[in-house]
């Protein structure tokens, strides 16, 4: 575990720290840091938005922030809250406006030499995508990105491109001003504790890895609910939808992870090197497979609980027409000796009866089944990595039900994360924040891997818009998404496990 007295001194610029990101997400991690005393001895935060405010107004409004998005916020020291705004800071700039740049550095240059900080400088895009690469050209413009006094890193939120073609584009003009080294890529799934608990399960217990292949496992499923809607995020979500925001995004670095071979060494490149592999690895779905391996889905106005649901289509800042897929459930293979042929299942969607994200590893049936005709129930023997909520593991296999014969019923052997320890488990803000500030890039995507998952789905999202007989099915809100998604299994017995919240 790191110390203040491991990490460097050193300057955090948020963009957009007027934002929801930032309010909800960021302010309270680096607070929960302050608290954990990881942060180092010398460390400041330095907010930037539109907004004309001075350091009292926004110090307020980072308390106000800290105070309702916190966990167990009721219970912070005052006293501690207040040290802690000390540290914060606040410069007016508009993104867009290249003057208001030289006006930052200044200010930096400023503390930099009044507080004796180095100018070691996290710069945090939490703004929308299309200014990523107009703040990254006002940083390089006035030399904030380069490294004599300092190393400079930029985190970029997703989504990173829009598609294959614009991803290579936006990091070519980012690699303009930053070297690779520089640039943090953030998914915050990544920086879950159960995803990386995912590595130690298979690399640490040696009766995990010799069945973690084609040998013994009959196929793979990753699943990521959420039981609300669009909310207030329609007009974005619109242009962007389910295959954007959690396939490419969050769900292919999952399975990844899953399929990884181990690394040789347990380092940053090494481990980045085997996941960029899955992902070139991913067998491509043309055109002509799209409607055999993948459907998409959009929930419709529904009572549930007494209460109505309205529809996706009714939802603000959405197109009373709109295509746009709120459910996605689709077939993957990964072409390698490891997983020849193992069907990886993905699913994801809005309005679904529980809010979970979990991998399924469904393992083969004994090569001779003495006691198929006894069995309750026929299920395989599962492994379930439970990744959020009540993040956990659990092991389904057949037991004897006492008593005369051999009647056999499937049981559950279950762990929770939260049993190894009394402490908090770190929110995946936390973590991912503080390995950007000791240099470890582990759990940030790498440009490789960034352009392989666009080129897995980019077909699929092109087939969507140019063949009209693709079906964009409709679904109840509180149900597990369409009844077509079942179609996607070869067995027409198999159906997707309905995770419990």
């Amino acid at each position: 575990m790191f110390s203040k007295k491991d990490i460097e001194e050193q300057i955090l610029v948020i963009f957009g720290s007027n934002g929801d990101l930032s309010k909800r997400k960021l302010l309270p991690a680096i607070f929960q840091l302050y608290l954990n005393n990881l942060l180092p001895e010398k460390f400041i935060v330095i907010g930037t938005g539109s907004k004309d405010k001075n350091e009292i107004t926004n110090r307020e409004d980072v308390k106000s922030a800290i105070l309702e998005f916190s966990p167990n916020s009721k219970h912070f020291d005052s006293k501690k809250i207040e040290n802690f705004l000390n540290c914060v800071y606040y410069q007016r700039v508009h993104n867009q406006t290249e003057t208001d740049f030289e006006g930052l550095k200044n200010y930096i240059n400023t503390l930099s030499a009044n507080l004796n900080i180095a100018r070691n400088i996290i710069y945090y895009f939490s703004i929308p995508p299309f200014l990523y690469e107009v703040v990254a050209n006002h940083l390089v413009r006035y030399g904030l990105n380069r490294e004599e006094d300092g190393w400079k890193r930029i985190i970029v939120e997703k989504p990173f491109g829009y598609s294959y073609a614009t991803a290579v584009e936006l990091d070519q003009k980012l690699h303009t001003g930053f070297h690779e080294d520089q640039i943090y890529r953030i998914d915050h799934y990544l920086g879950k504790e159960t995803v990386q608990n995912i590595m130690v399960t298979r690399f640490y217990n040696g009766f995990f890895e010799p069945i973690w292949n084609r040998k013994y496992v009959d196929r793979v499923e990753i699943t990521a609910a959420e039981k609300i809607g669009v909310g207030d995020r329609g007009g974005y979500y619109d242009t962007s939808g389910a295959m954007r925001d959690m396939i490419q995004n969050h769900l292919l670095q999952v399975l990844a992870v899953v399929a990884m071979e181990p690394p040789a060494i347990f380092d940053s490149n090494s481990i980045r090197n085997e996941t960029v592999k899955v992902l070139q690895a991913l067998r491509p779905i043309t055109a002509e497979n799209a409607s055999k391996q993948v459907v998409r889905g959009q929930y419709v106005a529904t009572q549930v609980d007494g209460q109505m649901c309205p529809g996706y289509r009714e939802e603000r800042g959405v197109d009373p027409n709109s295509k746009t897929e709120t459910f996605v459930a689709l077939k993957a293979f990964v072409d390698n000796w490891r997983w020849g042929d193992v069907p990886f299942y993905i699913r994801t969607g809005k309005r679904l009866p529980v809010r979970v994200t979990e991998v399924v590893i469904h393992l083969k049936h004994a090569p001779h089944q003495l006691f198929k005709q006894l069995c309750l129930t026929h299920p395989n023997n599962m492994i379930i990595l439970r990744i959020h909520p009540d993040a956990g593991i659990a092991i389904d296999f057949g037991m004897k039900i006492p008593g005369a014969g051999y009647k056999v019923q499937n049981v559950n052997m279950a762990f929770k994360y939260a049993d190894l320890t009394d402490a908090k488990i770190p929110e995946a803000y936390e973590r991912l924040l503080l390995d950007c500030m000791t240099g470890d890039s582990t759990l940030y995507a790498r440009a490789d891997a960034v352009r392989a998952s666009w080129k897995f789905v980019d077909p699929i999202i092109q087939a969507w818009k140019e063949k009209q007989d693709i079906p964009l099915c409709f679904y109840k809100c509180n149900s597990w998404g369409p009844l077509e998604a079942n179609n996607l299994f070869d067995e027409p017995y198999t159906k997707w496990c309905e995770p419990e919240e």
